[in-house]
């Protein structure tokens, strides 16, 4: 009885302590990956986990990217262009 208790007062204070997990594109990535591996053969699971890593991977690389051009415009938009005067 006693370890019952201390097994589920330390899950519950495990459960409050962690952090959440991201999973940005894992979710999408799994329904795909989760259909696609049962239609190939019944492998639905596999297919999920799968589709979960490359939906993962993806987000990351799509938040990589933008990152990059946000830093970019921002970097081109502090360069100081010459003005152009016009006579008349």
């Amino acid at each position: 009885m006693k370890t019952q208790l201390l097994v589920l007062a330390l899950s519950a204070a495990l459960m409050t302590v962690a952090a959440p997990a991201n999973a940005k594109g894992c979710v999408k990535g799994a329904a795909v990956g989760g259909v696609a591996g049962h239609v190939a053969g019944h492998h639905g699971l596999l297919g999920a986990a799968a589709g979960c890593a490359i939906g993962k991977h993806r987000a990351n690389k799509q938040d990589k990217a933008a990152a990059q051009q946000n830093a970019n415009t921002t970097n081109s938009s502090n360069t100081t262009q010459p003005v152009k005067r016009t006579q008349g």
